[in-house]
This record gives structure tokens, sequence and C-alpha cells, in this order.
């Protein structure tokens, strides 16, 4: 068929695209050994998951080891026959031990036995993916994995991408050991010891951050569930993006795959026209997926009269959520919305099929929304019974937290972009995973601890990021470029409606570079991600 118009040229673009990356200009053998190589990288990736989420390995902790942990994570704990603690390797239990638990040995063995759960065998299987990665590079005549696999995100080449990172780490790597020697001197002034004696280790670092915290600014996460109900903050949330993007949520009783979930239409306020529908399902329950996430359920056609549903998956606390969680529930409902409010002519170039390294922008720049003072004040509007109301003091302690922690947060994103980047990047016959990390880690402000392995439980890396990581960041400059757009007034519904015509119900109709250059009518800069990496951003 002939493509008339933009839109369908790009669609016709995309297809033949997709149909070449599956091989189909190969000559016969070679493609019959794509084929292989994408049936051996599958199963290698599942058994690489398989190995970290199924790790039966429990450690073992003495009731003195678990001094400064709170009641009530240990009383969800089992115990052993001669009366220790039994941990696993699930974050819920890993991350509060390592920035509450007074002991040092015990964190520091924790860590190392972290770092080490996916097996020795990951390790192999990781090699034995990258080997297999760069033979299919080589079949289509490409230098490198991340050559073949970039050609279609925004950053196009592997050269973009590393230049990208150089400058990043420029910025962060001294702010990193700048954050290092603080937590270094807070530690010695908390312990009473001499300065050159103290240091800082890669598995002391959360706990002392977290000491660092709360004494500077005290904030107590756990308090933060006042303010933000869960029901509140959801209706909250209904609320700022009904006036933002002018539509409205109608709740409906509809059967879903368990009683808790809710569905609700999601309807334009000018017109009532319905434009897509939204499952939530927020509680956690037993065998429940453990993390946040939005899953396209179906994707809009306008030629097909086809409307997108979205579904949004969280494991929330019933009576409240902390500032993270209300974070993580804005950005999802950032991803929701791109789904839903999509008004694309093609299925496939729907909601959130916009290229990898751009999909995140949308949510991250919604984040915004859950941090600035103009907008979380009103949550307290729809609590019931009453909760206290965000003031100017708790937004500036939030906003400390915030800023916080910032470069090692930032060096160590950066850290695994560049990792990943080294394994993709090079003739991978060359690239030993372990030695490459332990080259990379030890370079940086905390160093490398010996016998770690992490790479073996860097799931990204076999889970479809793999080439893509730097994507994160990538994309949270463009989010905070979109961001600018609203100066002082996030509840501005004419700068969100303009955003919802340009980005939100475009779907990948256009390359992502155009769609930001149409809602800022400039091409994207990186200056207020640098401002934000530096903490400029709020001075």
């Amino acid at each position: 068929t002939k493509a008339t118009d933009p839109i369908d040229q790009k669609y016709r673009q995309d297809i033949l695209d997709q149909f070449e990356d599956t091989g189909v200009q190969l000559e016969p053998v070679k493609r019959a050994r794509m084929k292989a190589i994408l049936d051996e990288l599958t199963k290698l990736e599942q058994e690489y998951a398989r190995n970290v989420r199924d790790n039966p390995e429990k450690l073992e902790f003495t009731p003195e080891e678990m001094k400064g942990v709170p009641q009530s994570y240990i009383s969800a704990l089992k115990k052993n026959v001669k009366g220790n603690y039994l941990l696993g390797f699930e974050y819920p239990e890993y991350r509060p031990f390592m920035e509450l638990a007074d002991n040092d040995d015990a964190r520091k063995r924790y860590q190392i036995a972290f770092t080490r759960r996916g097996t020795e065998q990951n390790l192999k299987l990781l090699k034995q993916a990258i080997d297999l990665r760069y033979e299919l590079a080589q079949l289509f005549g490409k230098a490198s994995y991340a050559d073949w696999v970039l050609k279609e995100r925004m950053a196009k080449t592997p050269e973009a991408v590393n230049q990208f990172l150089a400058e990043v780490q420029k910025t962060v790597a001294p702010l990193e050991r700048k954050e290092v020697e603080e937590l270094r001197e807070f530690k010695a002034q908390t312990l009473k010891t001499p300065l050159e004696k103290t240091e800082i280790t890669r598995w002391s670092e959360a706990y002392w951050s977290e000491k660092l915290r709360k004494s500077k600014y005290q904030i107590d996460q756990e308090k933060l569930r006042d303010y933000f109900p869960t029901l509140a903050a959801q209706k909250w949330l209904f609320a700022i993006s009904s006036d933002l993007y002018g539509i409205d949520f109608k709740p409906v009783k509809v059967k879903a795959w368990q009683d808790e979930v809710e569905y609700y239409d999601v309807v334009d306020k000018k017109t009532g026209k319905l434009l897509g529908g939204l499952y939530m399902d927020k509680f956690p329950r037993e065998g429940k997926y453990g993390h946040a996430a939005v899953w396209g359920v179906y994707g809009g056609s306008t030629l097909t009269n086809r409307l997108p549903v979205s579904a949004l998956v969280t494991n929330f606390n019933r009576k409240g959520l902390n500032s993270d969680e209300l974070e993580t529930f804005v950005h999802e409902f950032g991803h929701a919305l791109h789904g839903i409010l999509s008004n694309t002519r093609y299925t496939s170039q729907s909601g959130t099929s916009v290229e990898r390294d751009f999909v995140e922008a949308p949510s991250q720049m919604y984040e915004e929304w859950a941090r600035r003072k103009e907008t979380l004040s009103k949550v307290a509007d729809y609590c019931d019974p009453a909760c206290p109301r965000v003031d100017d003091e708790l937004i500036a302690r939030l906003k400390a937290v915030h800023n916080y922690g910032r470069g090692l947060r930032y060096a160590r994103q950066t850290l695994y972009a560049q990792y990943d980047m080294s394994l993709h990047t090079a003739d991978a016959l060359k690239v030993k995973p372990l030695e490459n990390w332990k080259k990379m880690e030890a370079a940086t402000a905390l160093g490398y601890v010996p016998t770690t392995e992490f790479p073996g439980q860097f799931g990204h890396l076999m889970g479809g990021y793999q080439a893509g990581y730097y994507g994160y960041m990538w994309s949270e400059v463009l989010a905070l470029d979109m961001l600018s757009a609203y100066g002082d007034n996030l509840n501005n519904p004419q700068v969100g409606q303009r955003y919802r015509q340009t980005i939100l119900s475009q779907g990948s109709q256009k390359p992502a570079a155009e769609l930001v250059k149409d809602f800022l009518g400039r091409d994207p800069d990186n200056k207020a991600f640098f401002n934000e990496i530096t903490g400029q951003r709020f001075k």
C-alpha cells in the first residue's frame, strides 16, 4: 500500500524495520542461525532470572546482630532451632537491614551474599548471552550488539550514548567523592573516632546515609503515611490529572481477576467522549507480582474505534503511603495515562510504544507533582477522616532528602549504564563480565568489595535492558526539559492540554525527538538535567 502522509510513512517504516530485525532479508543459513540464537537467548535469560528469583539460601543472624532493626521488621522473620533469624534475598528483607542494622560485619556478610545470589552459574550465563548477542549483530553486519540495537532508539549510536555517559560521569564523580567524605566526617563525629581512621565502605554507606538523613532532616518515612492516606492519595491523583488533562475517571463495576481490582472509564470532560479504561490493582496479596508497574491491556486505534486500556498494579500499604511510594504511584500513573490518552491511527503505535530511551520520560516528569507544595498540599482536601496538610517546612525537608545522596545515586546509575555499554560495544569474545565490573567499580569512590559478584544478579542485562540501561538517565534529561514548560505552575491546564495533544495522544506516530520539539517549541537540551544532578534546580 502507498503511504500517503507522515503517520502512514512512519508506520510503514516501523513495520519494515521490525521485519528486517527478524532476519527476513538474511540468507537462509543466517536466518536459521538467528532463530537458534534468539531461542537460546530466551532460555539463558529465563534461567538467569530463575537463579536470582528462586535462590532458597537463607542467612543466619543472631539476635545480637539484629540490633537497630525495628521490632515490626523482626517479628515478620522466621527463626531456626538455635533462635537465630533467617533472612533471604527479597528487597523488603535486605534494604531495611542494610539501612538500620548496627552490626557492621553482619551487613558486610549480607551484602556480599546478596551480590552473589545469582550464583556462579549466572556469570557463565551472562557471558554466553553476550557472545550470542555479538554473533547476532555480526549476522546483520554490525560492529557490535549496541550498534544493532541503538539504531532504533533516540540515541542512534553507541558513540552518542558513551559521550552522554562520560559527560554525566565527569559531573557526578566529584559529587560522589564529596558525599562519601561528608559521611566519613559524620561517622567520625558520631562514634568519636579520629577522621583518618574512619572509613565508609560499600556495605556501610546505606546505614550511615540513613543516620545522616535522620539527624539532618528529621524525616521519618513511616510518619508520612499520616499525610498521604492511600485512598486520599488516589482521589488527589485523579483530581490533579483531571484538571490538567481535561478528563474524568468514572468507576464502573466489572468482573476482574480479583475482587479488589477497580475499573474506571476515562472520559473527555468537554465532549463526554469515552477515551479508554483503567484497571487498578493496589494492594499486596500472596503470589502477586511484587513491584509497581503498568501494562497496556489494549492499544488504541482510531481506524477501528478500538480504545486503549491500561492496568496499574502496585503493592501499597492500605493505610497510607510514604513519600517514595507516593512518587511511585504518580510515576506509574504517568505510564497509565500515556496509554489511555493515546489517540493513534494504528494500535502498534499506541501509548508507550515510543522509543525505549523515551518511554520513562512522561512518568519521570510527572513525579514532580509528588514533590511540590502547590500540588502536595491538596492531598489533605481528599482525606476522610482529616489528615495533616503538607506545609512549607515539610516540603523543605522532603526536598533536602530528595537532594541528599544525589552524587552517590547518579554515580551508581552511570556506572551501571557504562558497564552495560562495555559489555555490548566491544568485540564480545574479549569481554570478561566480572573482570570488567571489578575494574570499573574499583574506580569509584567506594571501590570494589572482594568476592562480590554484582553482574551475576544485574537483572536488567538479561531482562530486555541490555545496551539500554542508559535510557533511564537519557529519558530523565527529556523529562526535566519538558517540565520546564510548566514553570512555577504545575497546575496549568493550558500547558497540560498542550502536553496531552503533542506528547500523550501521539504515541509513536512521530519520532520522540519531534514530539518533544512540538511540545517545547524548540530542540530539547540537557540544562535542566545537569542542574538536577548538581542540586542547582531548587536553589
